[in-house]
Parts: structure tokens; C-alpha cells; sequence
């Protein structure tokens, strides 16, 4: 599969989707970022803009397996991962796999569950298996979690440590709908959900190909330093208390290459970094005190950073300076 392969199977998802999520195209193609790089999703946002039905219609439209995770204060390390329960007859464990076990999981209200709970899941995101009484299981693939918060209800909620956020390859915000979109969705849920009707239209197999096309997206060394001095700023940035890790760098640099790929390109240009650095980045800044207090926040800093450093040109071939040079000297003859 070619990255105009890759942009097809997008394009056929994110129309379907926006049939169910209305005016939230650049939303919808983050997250299909994610799943080509095989990556994380958090969606922070207050209650009813549809974080859910945006899970469960990318779910539907690809076919593979959706499981949910409401998560609460009780929930259990064993309800998320699943356990082991001895069998009279064979006279051993056997494993009841637990919702994680699917390939999309939405894991809803992730900040309500206790740490113990949240840790649960840490060793399914980065490595796509889970333990359970000292036997690893693995996951199946592509495995996906697309996790739900709400940022501004505190009360009985349990904020993610640093180290789980750094595990999500990106966070985004769907924010309202327009009135143009609100009076749509109005006219679309007439009748029926249009998530009712909602089909699979591409196969699984075909994100999976996908995946491995995004890994052939070329990316010259130029941009690849943009993206280092980007993360590395974060880190001596006046303003930011811990900057972003190197998982930060990784991140960044294969979502770059899933955006590329979603516009047909098979290399990645300064401006494919400018467009994900926020959803790839800001998750994993923390601003200081101080800065908090003058309301800047780790999207400022970020947006700060793409303003100073300088993007990298395109650097002249041998073959265009000695053509230069020609043409330079004929100038000079004439």
C-alpha cells in the first residue's frame, strides 16, 4: 500500500464518521493518526460534544472489536485486565480476558478510576499485552485506547500521573459544534441516532496495511532536527517545570508521517511537524507554577516555540548550484 492508498482508506473512514460527528474532520483525522501509528488517544473535553460516539463510530467504520471501560472509583486493576479462575475439570487457571482485550477500548472517564486502576492499563498501552497472575497475554492488533476526561470537573476524579499521559501518542479537544453543525446533528437525530445506521466500511486488514505504509514515509535528516529542537525547547523553556521525554521525539516524528500520509505525500514537510506538535506535544509539558499564575499553559508554550525556532529550507541540490552558477555567469557574459 502506497501513502495514496493510505490517504483513500482515510478519507473513506473520516466520511463515514462525519456522518454520525459533525464538523469535526481535523479531530476525526487525529485520531486516525493515532491508529496508523498505532498510538493512544485522550480526548479531554466536557460532557456531550461526543467523545463516545466519535469512539464507537471510528469502531463501526472499521470493524474491528470495541470494548468500554467506564471507569469509577471501585473499579478494580482485575476488572480492566481480566483473571485467572480455577477450572474443577482441567484442575488448573484459566484466563477470563478482561474489556481491554479488544482492539479499540474506550476508556471512558479515565481520571475517575484510582492509580491503582489507571496503572492497570500501563502495560497494555506501551506493549500491547497484559499480566495476570505472572502469565502474559497478548493483545490484539492494531490495539487502541482511546481514553475520555473531563477537565473541568474535579471533584472525585484522580488526575493521570505523567507517566501514563506520556503514554498517549496525542491529545485533542472536540470542542462545541458550530450552529451550522449543531442544527444538522438536530435534523440528523430526527428519527433515529445516525450511529444506529453506521457501517463498517473498510476492512481491518486494510488499516493494518496501512500501518506499515506510514513506516515507509521518508523523513530527511532537516526535519528530523526541526523535531529534536522542538522537543528539546520544551525543556529549557522558561516557563515549563518538565519538558517533553524522548517517547515526546518518537512521538511526534510518527505522527508526522501519518499526517504526510493522509495528504499523499510519502515524506513529511516542516509543516506536517507545525500541525501535530500541539496534539503530540503539549500533553506531555508541565508549566510551572509561576507560569500558570500569568494563565500560560503548555499550548502556549508550544505555539510559543513554533514561533521562535526557525523551520528548516530546502537545501540546493549540486545539480541547481552549478546550474546557478552557469546561469550566474552567462548574466555576467551578457
Amino acid at each position: 500500500m502506497d501513502p495514496s492508498s493510505v490517504q483513500a482508506v482515510a478519507r473513506v473512514v473520516s466520511d463515514n464518521v462525519e456522518r454520525v460527528v459533525v464538523g469535526k474532520r481535523r479531530e476525526v483525522s487525529l485520531v486516525l493518526v493515532a491508529l496508523l501509528c498505532r498510538g493512544h488517544v485522550l480526548i479531554e473535553d466536557v460532557p456531550g460534544v461526543g467523545k463516545t460516539v466519535l469512539a464507537k463510530a471510528i469502531a463501526r467504520s472499521i470493524g474491528c472489536t470495541f470494548k468500554r471501560i467506564q471507569f469509577t472509583p471501585d473499579l478494580l486493576p482485575s476488572d480492566v485486565t481480566g483473571v485467572s479462575v480455577f477450572n474443577q475439570q482441567s484442575g488448573r487457571f484459566d484466563y477470563r480476558p478482561g474489556p481491554v482485550v479488544a482492539q479499540l477500548v474506550l476508556a471512558d472517564e479515565i481520571n475517575r478510576a484510582t492509580p491503582k486502576t489507571q496503572a492497570a492499563l500501563l502495560e497494555a498501552m506501551e506493549e500491547a499485552q497484559v499480566t495476570v497472575d505472572g502469565v502474559t497475554h497478548p493483545l490484539p492488533a492494531p490495539f487502541v485506547v482511546l481514553a475520555t476526561e473531563n477537565p473541568i470537573e474535579y471533584e472525585g476524579t484522580f488526575p493521570l500521573p505523567e507517566a501514563q499521559l506520556d503514554r498517549f501518542l496525542i491529545r485533542l479537544s472536540l470542542g462545541y459544534p458550530g450552529r451550522a453543525g449543531e442544527l444538522e446533528m438536530l435534523d440528523r437525530q430526527h428519527r433515529a441516532h445516525p450511529l444506529d445506521a453506521l457501517g463498517q466500511v473498510v476492512r481491518v486488514e486494510d488499516m493494518v496495511a496501512a500501518q506499515t505504509a506510514v513506516k515507509e514515509v521518508h523523513v530527511a535528516q532537516a526535519v528530523k532536527e526541526y523535531i529534536l529542537s522542538l522537543v528539546e525547547a520544551t525543556r529549557a523553556h522558561e516557563d515549563v517545570y518538565l519538558g517533553a521525554s524522548p517517547r515526546g521525539s518518537l512521538a511526534l516524528y510518527n505522527a508526522s508521517r501519518a499526517w504526510a500520509a493522509l495528504q499523499g505525500r510519502d515524506y513529511v514537510i516542516p509543516d506536517d511537524v507545525k500541525e501535530l506538535a500541539d496534539p503530540a506535544l503539549s500533553h506531555r509539558v508541565i508549566v510551572t507554577p509561576a507560569a500558570r499564575m500569568k494563565n500560560v499553559d503548555s499550548r502556549t508554550v508550544i505555539a510559543d516555540l513554533l514561533s521562535r525556532i526557525p523551520v528548516p529550507g530546502a537545501q540546493p541540490t549540486p545539480v541547481a548550484t552549478a546550474l546557478r552558477g552557469a546561469w550566474g555567469a552567462r548574466g555576467a557574459a551578457s
